[in-house]
């Protein structure tokens, strides 16, 4: 949730610095919602005086035998309640309105983050091959995944069925068989090895259909709700006041190992928490129709290997560091060329204060794509969720998250596939992927 004290205390320099967001915030009306705070708190504070002013009198009154003063004044106290009780539903209904103010505005960039409108202003930050010559080049004409996919077949068909996934559950569904499911599922298990075993993360296994507040506490609801997938939940445990509550699809694992903190107060000798998970991963990609429609690039379903962190707030721009670190050895190990791009202020998550994207080079498009995004979100996310550490000097502090890409399985996949075919259409299987697909050194 966005900083209430950042509107409060520099009204004038916030909206100016949320411009560099695309987001314009009607200084008026905030402006005018703060007066009417105010002067209800105001009047309320004035209210408890009088009433306690008034008590005192009545007190005195009745010391003093003059019992019809003693009535009347405590025929005014009576009313104070009334009163206060009225001005206290009214500050509710206002901050009511701030909230939603607030849930609908994003984190503030950093300022070291690069000031611009969309994707063509990151900045890159540097590009790794292996021996450091660059992507490789081909003596024949690349093929894409799709055609290779769907070139290599299975006594069941194409190892790469995209008819088979519009036919079961309709566009942007894919059903892998043979030797490259395998090859999927070998991917995913490698990440996590690599993470829990290397990098020092505790490996999880989470929901993957959780509840508003904690689609709520990561950023996804209410400004995106169009982009998730409800699952109306009709089991009693699910309904309140006769109507059934929505129950999501994960859109990343981040939403469940990011929650496990929520309504918490972590131990200070707990951070830095290291938590991984693979999980599907489900988006609508509403607004989306018409880009990347062919192949595994952009799916309604898709695997991935989520790397979270909670931290001191000292301590966030270094796990960030490490974080894109550790993706960044996923590619390495697999000999997969990439760059790291710094992302401008108009190209960032609604949660993210700075964001580094990991683009993998794709040889049929001849361009780099991106296949894990790592963000520090400050404290943005642990407001809404009520993460909290007692600091050094004792004091409840939000904690920091982090959340990244480590790395998205079906786009390694397709990585994989261009980066390491052969011109007969088979698929050379990179070395350290070798012992989780029973040695299989080449798809054919």
């Amino acid at each position: 949730m966005f900083d209430i004290n950042l509107l409060r205390n520099d009204l004038a320099a916030t909206a100016e610095a949320l411009l560099k967001r695309n987001t314009v915030i009607d200084v008026a009306a905030f402006e005018a919602m703060e007066a009417e705070r105010k002067a209800l708190q105001i009047q309320t504070q004035d209210l408890q005086q009088q009433r306690n002013t008034l008590s005192k009198a009545v007190g005195q009154a009745k010391a003093a035998k003059d019992e019809a003063k003693a009535q009347a004044l405590l025929a005014e106290v009576a009313a104070v309640p009334e009163k206060v009780k009225a001005n206290e539903a009214a500050l509710a209904l206002i901050q009511d309105r701030v909230n939603t103010l607030l849930m609908t505005i994003p984190n503030l960039p950093q300022a070291s983050v690069p000031i611009g409108k969309d994707s063509d202003e990151n900045v890159e930050q540097r590009r790794w091959s292996p021996d450091n010559k660059g992507p490789r080049s081909f003596a024949f004409a690349a093929k894409d995944h799709v055609a290779l996919g769907e070139a290599l077949t299975t006594t069941a068909g194409a190892q790469l069925d995209f008819e088979a996934g519009v036919k079961l559950s309709g566009a942007r569904f894919t059903v892998m068989k043979g030797p490259l499911a395998r090859m999927h599922r070998a991917l995913a298990q490698f990440m996590l090895d690599t993470h829990v075993n290397e990098h020092g993360f505790t490996e999880c296994y989470v929901p993957y259909i959780v509840n508003a507040e904690s689609m709520t506490g990561t950023g996804q609801l209410p400004k995106f709700e169009e982009d998730l997938y409800k699952v109306p939940m009709p089991a009693d445990d699910a309904i309140e006041g006769g109507a059934i509550k929505n129950r999501y699809l994960i859109p990343t694992a981040e939403v469940s190992l990011t929650n496990l903190v929520r309504d918490t107060m972590v131990p200070l000798d707990a951070l830095p928490m290291r938590l991984t998970a693979h999980t599907p991963c489900f988006r609508s990609e509403a607004g989306s129709y018409g880009r990347d429609t062919r192949g595994m690039i952009r799916q309604h379903q898709f695997d991935k290997v989520e790397m979270v962190y909670i931290s001191k707030p000292e301590e966030s721009n270094a796990m960030l560091e490490e974080m894109t670190g550790n993706a960044e050895k996923i590619l390495q190990k697999l000999g997969l060329p990439y760059r790291v791009m710094l992302l401008c202020t108009g190209d960032m998550g609604f949660t993210a204060a700075r964001t580094y994207d990991l683009e993998v080079w794709l040889p049929a498009q001849n361009t780099y794509r991106e296949i894990s995004s790592c963000s520090n979100c400050e404290a943005f996310q642990a407001r809404r969720m009520g993460a909290r550490f007692k600091n050094a000097a004792g004091k409840n502090e939000p904690v920091h998250t982090l959340n990244g890409s480590g790395l998205a399985v079906g786009r390694t996949l397709v990585a994989v596939m261009e980066n390491y075919q052969n011109q007969d259409g088979s698929i050379t299987v990179p070395e350290v992927l070798r012992p989780y697909m029973g040695g299989l050194e080449v798809i054919r």
